[in-house]
C-alpha cells in the first residue's frame, strides 16, 4: 500500500493507483475532460492537473501514480484559473454552433466551460474547417468539433477491440478518422460516440430527433442477446428515437450495434397492427379483439373436447419476458396439453439439463463479469462477437488488461481470434476430438483429478493423441499449447456456444466438456465459471418458466410430426418466427394440415399464410415485466411505448385468451403472475421488481455426479462441401432485419467460402453460388474468407430471403450441401 495525503485527508490506497482514483476514495472530485474509467488515462485535457509538494509544474491527476509520502493539492486559485485558460484554449478552434449541434444539452465540454467559468473567449485564430464525414454508415463524423480526447480511439481499441479509427496527421492537422481514410467500417456498436464528449460524434438515426431533455427516459433491459445489457430508451410522441447505456451500468455503457440502433425495428412497416381473422372468403380480413379471441378460444375448447388436449402444441420465444412464457405455459396447462416447445429445443435446453444434471445450475454457473478476473478462458465452438457480445467485450478486457489466456476452438476464425494465445481451428465435426485431447493433455501435465476419475483417466490413457488430433484437424504442438494456456490456473471460465450446442452428437459432446470442466476446475465456487451461450435474450427464463415439453409432451420436431399424422390439429405460435427454424419449408407444408393456427407476433411472416388467426404483439419496449440473462440476472422491463394500433402487450393478450378458455374473471397483471413464478419457480423469490433486480438463486455446484464414460470417437465424415449457418454481429435473429439502421451496414445475406473452394469453381467474390441440400436450395452472393477452411462454407441465419436454415435438417446447424457456380 502507498501513503499520501491530498488536500490534507490521509490516504491509503494500492500502489498503481492513480492521483484522481486516490482522491476519489476520500470524496475529493477533481475535474475531468479526456479521462474515462474503463479505458487507459490519456492526460490529454489537463484539465485534471493538481500540485505536487515539492514538483514545479503541475501534474495531471488522471495518468500520474500515487508515491509514498507524497501532499497533494487539488484545488488553489492558481489552478482554477489554470483550468479556466485551459478551456478558454480548448474553444479557440471549436466551433460554437451549440445551436445546432446533436450534443447540446449533454455535451462534456460545455459542462466544463460552466463548471470551469470558462465564460468568456479572450483568444481567437483563422478557423480552417475540416471536411464533415457524411460517407460513414450510421455515424456522422464531424472533426471541427473534436478536442483530440482520445477516447473514442480508446474505446474502439480496448473496450470493442475493432482498431478501426485512431489519431491521424499530426499537429493543427490531427483528426480522428479511419485507420485507411476509407468510410468507417466497423461494429458499428456506437460505443465511440457514447465517449465522445462533445458532438464530434454523433448517430446519424438520432440527428435532429429533439434535445435529451425533450425525450421521456426509460430505464429497461436490452431485448437481443443473452448479456442483460442496461439501457434507456429515449421516447417522444410515442416513438423511441434513441437508446443509451450508461458508464454506471451493468455493462459499463458498452452496447452492440443491435443494442444500440435494433430499436429500428419498432418503426418497421411490417409491424402487425390489427387482429386478423380468416373468413369464409379464405382470407384474413381485420377484426375487433373480442371477435379474434372468441373465435380462438371457441377452436381451441371445441378441439380439446373432442381430441383431448394432446391435439394441442405451441412453440413459445425467448423474446417474452417470464410474465408471458409463464402465462403460456399455464393456458396449455389448462389445455391439459404438454406439448409445448421453442427454439431453445434444438439445443439449448438440452445443454441447460445436461449443466443442471451435472452441477446443479442453469444458465450459467457465474455472472458475466467474473469472466473479468478469470485467469484462462476457453472459449468453445462460440462467435462471442455474434452471439453474446456483451461477453465478448469481458473476455477482450480480460485478455487484453488483465493478462489472461484465451484458448479459442472454432472452425473458423471469429473475432476473437486476435486476443488469443492458443487457438484450435478444428476440422468440422470434430469437436469430441478436441475435448479429449484437451482432456489428455491436462491429465497428463498432472492436473489433480477429482475422486472417482479414475475411469476418466483409464478412458484417455486409451486414445492416442496424434490420431485424435489427426481426426480433428490440429497439431498435437498445438493441443499442448492450449493446455499450457491453462495449467495452473486455479480461475479457468469455458464458455461454450451455438457450434458446439447445435453441432452433431451434441449431447456427448457437451458431457465431455462438462468433464473437461471438473479437470479445470471451472465448475466450483473458485473457479472461473461455465457460460453456455444462446443468442436470445431470454432463453434461459423461458426455460425457467417451464416452455418446453413436459414428461409426456412432443418437442418442436414431434410436434411437426404429430401435425403431419394429423394427430396435433391446433398450434399456437407465440413469437415464433418460422424463417428461424431449420428445415422450415417442411414446417411450412405440416401448418396447412392443421385445423387451427393462431400466430402472435409483433411482424407479419411466412406463417401467416397459413394462420387462422393472427395477435398482434408489443415490442420489448412496447412492455413491462422481467427478463432472466444468460447469467442467471433478472431484471424489469418498462414500459416506454405504446405498440401500434389495436397491438397489445403478450401478457394482456395471454391474460384475456386464458379467462375466455378457463371461464375466469380472475384480473391478471404482470405483478400478480411474477407473484405466482415466485411461488413456482426456483430463484425468483427475491425478485424486487428492479431493473437492477437479483441473481437467480439455485443449488449448489454439485460435485457428486459420475463423470461421463470415455470412449473412442469415431471420425468426423468430411463430405467435400458442408454449410454453417448462424448468427453474425450485425443482426439478432430476424427482427433486426426490420430495423434500416442495421440493414444499412448488413442488407443481404451471403454465402462465405474458402478462396481455395472459389478459385476451383470459378466463383468470384460478390458473384452469386447456388447452395442446395436434401431439404432446401438458396442463391446467394459469394464473400470470399480465408477465416473459413476449405470444404466449409457459411451463411448467416437472419435474412428471410435467404432462408439459409431452410436447408438445415434436425437440431444440427452444419449440413452437406452441393455448390455451384450460379
Amino acid at each position: 500500500m502507498v501513503s499520501l495525503t491530498i488536500d490534507g485527508k490521509s490516504v491509503q490506497v494500492e500502489k498503481g493507483t492513480t492521483i484522481l482514483e486516490a482522491a476519489a476514495t476520500v470524496g475529493i472530485t477533481i475535474p475531468t475532460l479526456c479521462w474515462l474509467k474503463k479505458v487507459s488515462p490519456t492526460g490529454a485535457c489537463r484539465v485534471c492537473a493538481v500540485e505536487v509538494a515539492g514538483v514545479e509544474r503541475t501534474m495531471t491527476a488522471c495518468n500520474t501514480p500515487v508515491k509514498e509520502g507524497i501532499e497533494v493539492t487539488t484545488d488553489t486559485p492558481a489552478l482554477r484559473e489554470a483550468r479556466r485558460k485551459i478551456m478558454e484554449l480548448m474553444l479557440v478552434n471549436h466551433p460554437l454552433d451549440c445551436p445546432v449541434c446533436d450534443a447540446g444539452g449533454e455535451c462534456d465540454l460545455q459542462d466544463s466551460c460552466y463548471a470551469l467559468n470558462a465564460t468568456k473567449q479572450d483568444y481567437s485564430a483563422i478557423l480552417e474547417r475540416k471536411a464533415i464525414r457524411y460517407d460513414w454508415p450510421l455515424i456522422e463524423s464531424d472533426p471541427n468539433r473534436c478536442i483530440l480526447c482520445e477516447k473514442c480511439v480508446k474505446v474502439d481499441h480496448e473496450v470493442v477491440g475493432c482498431d478501426a479509427i485512431m489519431v491521424v496527421n499530426k499537429g493543427e492537422d490531427a483528426i480522428i478518422d479511419t485507420v485507411d481514410g476509407k468510410p468507417l467500417n466497423c461494429e458499428f456498436c456506437g460505443n465511440c460516440v457514447a465517449a465522445c464528449p462533445t458532438g464530434a460524434l454523433i448517430t446519424k438515426p438520432f440527428k435532429f430527433k429533439g434535445r435529451p431533455w425533450t425525450f421521456n427516459r426509460i430505464p429497461s433491459v436490452c431485448a437481443f442477446c443473452g448479456a442483460g445489457c442496461q439501457i434507456d430508451y429515449h421516447a417522444k410522441d410515442g416513438r423511441v428515437e434513441r437508446v443509451t447505456s450508461e458508464d454506471d451500468s451493468y455493462n459499463n455503457g458498452n452496447l452492440c450495434i443491435n443494442g444500440r440502433f435494433g430499436y429500428r425495428y419498432l418503426h418497421s412497416s411490417e409491424r402487425l397492427a390489427d387482429p386478423l381473422l380468416r373468413g369464409d372468403s379464405g382470407a384474413l380480413a381485420k377484426t375487433d379483439w373480442n371477435t379474434a379471441l372468441t373465435a380462438t378460444a371457441a377452436k381451441l375448447k371445441e378441439i380439446v373436447a373432442r381430441d383431448g388436449g394432446k391435439a394441442v402444441a405451441g412453440l413459445g420465444s425467448p423474446r417474452l419476458t417470464n410474465e408471458e412464457s409463464f402465462l403460456f405455459r399455464k393456458l396449455f396447462s389448462e389445455l391439459g396439453s404438454s406439448n409445448l416447445d421453442s427454439e431453445a429445443g434444438l439445443g439449448f435446453a438440452q445443454a441447460q439439463a445436461q449443466m443442471q444434471r451435472r452441477f446443479g445450475f442453469t444458465g450459467a454457473s457465474k455472472q458475466l463479469d467474473a469472466l473479468d478476473e478469470a485467469q484462462a478462458i476457453l472459449v468453445f465452438g462460440c462467435d462471442l462477437n455474434a452471439e453474446a457480445t456483451g461477453a465478448e467485450y469481458r473476455v477482450i478486457k480480460a485478455a487484453s488488461k488483465k493478462d489472461a489466456r484465451l484458448v479459442l476452438v472454432n472452425m473458423r476464425d471469429v473475432k476473437l481470434r486476435k486476443f488469443s494465445n492458443a487457438h484450435l481451428k478444428h476440422l468440422p465435426g470434430a469437436e469430441l476430438q478436441v475435448i479429449y485431447a484437451l482432456m489428455k493433455g491436462l491429465v497428463e501435465a498432472g492436473v489433480a483429478l477429482p475422486a472417482g476419475a479414475d475411469s476418466i483417466k483409464e478412458g484417455l490413457a486409451q486414445l492416442s493423441m496424434d490420431e485424435l488430433c489427426q481426426q480433428a484437424g490440429v497439431t498435437v504442438a498445438a493441443v499442448e499449447n492450449a493446455v499450457r494456456q491453462m495449467t495452473g490456473m486455479t480461475r479457468v471460465a469455458i464458455v461454450f456456444g451455438a457450434d458446439l450446442i447445435r453441432s452433431a452428437d451434441a449431447s456427448t459432446k457437451i458431457a465431455a466438456l462438462a468433464d473437461l470442466a471438473v479437470l479445470t476446475g471451472s465448475a466450483t465456487e473458485q473457479g472461473g465459471g461455465i457460460f453456455p451461450i444462446d443468442a436470445k435474450n431470454n432463453t434461459v427464463g423461458m426455460l425457467d418458466m417451464g416452455v418446453a415439453p413436459g414428461a409426456d409432451g412432443k418437442d418442436i420436431w414431434g410436434i411437426v410430426e404429430g401435425i403431419e399424422q394429423g394427430s396435433i390439429k391446433a398450434l399456437y405460435l407465440l413469437g415464433c418466427d418460422l424463417s428461424g427454424l431449420p428445415d422450415n419449408q417442411r414446417i411450412r407444408k405440416a401448418l396447412a394440415k392443421l385445423e387451427l393456427l393462431v400466430v402472435q407476433d409483433v411482424f407479419q411472416g411466412d406463417s401467416l399464410e397459413y394462420a387462422h388467426v393472427v395477435l398482434p404483439a408489443g415490442a420489448a419496449a412496447e412492455k413491462s415485466g422481467s427478463f432472466t440473462s444468460l447469467d442467471n440476472r433478472v431484471q424489469a422491463i418498462f414500459k416506454a411505448v405504446d405498440a401500434p394500433g389495436q397491438a397489445k402487450e403478450d401478457w394482456a393478450i395471454l391474460a384475456d385468451l386464458y379467462g375466455r378458455v378457463t371461464g375466469s374473471a380472475q384480473r391478471i397483471t404482470p405483478a400478480g403472475v411474477m407473484a405466482e413464478i415466485k411461488g413456482a419457480a426456483k430463484g425468483y423469490q427475491a425478485f424486487d421488481g428492479s431493473r437492477n433486480g437479483v441473481i437467480k438463486g439455485g443449488s449448489a455446484v454439485r460435485s457428486d455426479a459420475p463423470l461421463a464414460p470415455v470412449a473412442k470417437p469415431p471420425a468426423p465424415a468430411q463430405p467435400k462441401f458442408q454449410l454453417l449457418v448462424g448468427p453474425i454481429g450485425f443482426h439478432n435473429g430476424t427482427s433486426t432485419t426490420r430495423s434500416d439502421a442495421n440493414l444499412d451496414v448488413a442488407p443481404a445475406g451471403f454465402v462465405e467460402l474458402h478462396p481455395v473452394d472459389a478459385s476451383a469453381l470459378g466463383i468470384a467474390d460478390g458473384a452469386n453460388v447456388k447452395l442446395s441440400s436434401g431439404t432446401g436450395a438458396l442463391t446467394a452472393a459469394a464473400r470470399i474468407s480465408d477465416k473459413l477452411q476449405p470444404g466449409l462454407l457459411f451463411a448467416p441465419s437472419h435474412f428471410r430471403d435467404l432462408n439459409a436454415n431452410a436447408l438445415l435438417k434436425g437440431n444440427c446447424n452444419l449440413v452437406e450441401v452441393k455448390v455451384e457456380k450460379a
